[in-house]
């Protein structure tokens, strides 16, 4: 085997699992804080296993393409990275029981969306409990958002399987982009830990684990502890803390930043490479990706860059993000979101603008969107012709810097709005003037962006708006 081909899989190995490991672990971190409701048997519904690539494979050249995913996937196929634009991964752990106890394809046991931002060298990390009763896309209607994974696999999503309809259905409900995804198995993970020698983790309450293993459970006491690989693996599954699967998410976060701590404060890269065959083929079953080893490398990186302190933990929960209620049938009790709040903490952990302040929030709206100064486009989304133009001098006359107006690249029925920029108060005001669904409200990071904002018209704004 040539040098370059060696050094194309050592690679692999590192970069997939040092990221694909970060998914794991949100393999439990909101597990079972309400009483689940299982989903009835699909009937039919073949059980598909991870395709992984052999070693052999890997020899022969198959994945020695940077373009390709590291691991062969069922998920969409995202467009290349271009190394300067924030980057989000949706990190899933899979109810691996669904499988085994024939319920067909299996659901997300928990998710965590990773984001990071090169240009301003900051990341974040959000947990999504898997009890939110949110609009699954592609005419599957409300349901709990950990059944979009198993439905999407199960029906065959035309847009990535199951990858693809939890992705769109954690897109719709955030109202960001989501470029990869990335799932790994308990065993990888414990494997992983043991590999760079353990971990060091501060224990902040007495915490019950129970880890793999038959009558071997324990009490963590308060303070700093180093855990092996199935002791940090039962510490992110622990739940009987008072916060029970909420306190889980926030350990599992304190547990990604440990490993990649470890890893970085102890130099372990040229030990991990010269163990990256070995690693590779232990752990390649429980790699699942569509991140390509061009994009692996580069955000592997990216990530060993990003200061300690730049990256923000956010988890969606009681009782500000969500409300314990009935699901419409009376069979579930589930989690409602809170739209607005929801959004209010992705754009903490997601931009560098943070929360607005209280006194900002009681000073007069139009007097700060005129010190914001924001530049404005406005686009033709509807069928009705000149719209952007006549809107455009509408919002001028509201004191608004219109600085583009054009038609949309397609049509849409309903008006949208997106900031690249961080300009809450002119967000907020338009949403509130135009009447715009907060779940049409989207955030694209992109400071290059030529305008601040940009509101897409639909027909619902031609057929009913206050314009004279």
């Amino acid at each position: 085997m040539s040098l370059s081909k060696v050094l194309k899989i050592s690679l692999i190995a590192v970069f997939a699992i040092a990221l694909a490991l970060l998914a794991y672990l949100t393999f439990t971190a909101v597990r079972d804080f309400v009483t689940s409701f299982e989903m009835a048997n699909l009937p039919g519904v073949a059980i598909q296993d991870g395709q992984a690539v052999s070693p052999e494979e890997v020899e022969e050249g198959v994945v020695t393409d940077p373009s390709v995913p590291l691991q062969s996937s069922a998920g969409p196929t995202p467009p290349a990275w271009d190394g300067a634009k924030r980057v989000t991964i949706l990190m899933m752990g899979l109810d691996y029981r669904d499988w085994s106890e024939g319920e067909g394809p299996p659901r997300t046991d928990s998710m965590i969306l990773l984001t990071m931002d090169p240009l301003t060298m900051t990341g974040g990390m959000l947990s999504i409990p898997r009890d939110m009763w949110v609009n699954i896309p592609g005419g599957y209607n409300y349901g709990r958002i950990n059944t979009a994974y198993q439905l999407g696999e199960a029906y065959k999503y035309p847009e990535g399987g199951g990858p693809g309809l939890a992705m769109d259905t954690v897109e719709e409900l955030l109202g960001v982009p989501i470029d990869y995804y990335a799932q790994i198995d308990f065993d990888a993970f414990m494997r992983f830990v043991d590999e760079i020698g353990g971990i060091d983790v501060y224990v902040p309450q007495k915490t019950k684990v129970d880890p793999v293993g038959d009558n071997n459970n324990r009490t963590l006491k308060k303070g700093d502890w180093h855990m092996n690989g199935k002791l940090a693996l039962a510490y992110a599954r622990a739940r009987h803390t008072e916060g029970g699967d909420f306190d889980r998410a926030t350990r599992t976060q304190d547990v990604i930043k440990a490993i990649r701590k470890k890893i970085l404060d102890a130099n372990m890269l040229p030990e991990l490479l010269s163990k990256a065959g070995v690693l590779y083929n232990q752990l390649q079953d429980g790699i699942h990706t569509n991140l390509s080893l061009d994009e692996a490398l580069r955000l592997a990186w990216l990530v060993a860059q990003i200061p300690e302190e730049s990256i923000k933990q956010g988890v969606i929960g009681p009782p500000e993000q969500v409300t314990l209620v009935t699901s419409p049938d009376g069979t579930q009790q589930v989690l409602k979101p809170v739209t607005d709040k929801i959004r209010m903490l992705r754009d903490e952990i997601f931009t560098n603008t943070g929360p607005v302040s209280p006194a900002a929030a009681s000073a007069d709206l139009g007097s700060l969107v005129k010190e914001e100064g924001a530049r404005v486009a406005v686009l033709n989304g509807s069928y009705t012709a000149g719209l952007a133009a006549t809107t455009s001098d509408y919002l001028k006359s509201q004191g608004l810097n219109i600085t583009q107006t054009d038609n949309a690249q397609t049509a849409t029925p309903y008006t949208e709005i997106t900031f690249y920029t961080g300009k809450p108060y002119t967000v907020k005001y338009l949403v509130d003037l135009m009447g715009i669904d907060n779940i049409r409200i989207y955030h694209v990071n992109d400071p290059a962006s030529p305008v601040d904002v940009t509101v897409t018209l639909g027909d619902a704004w031609a057929n009913n708006n206050p314009m004279p």
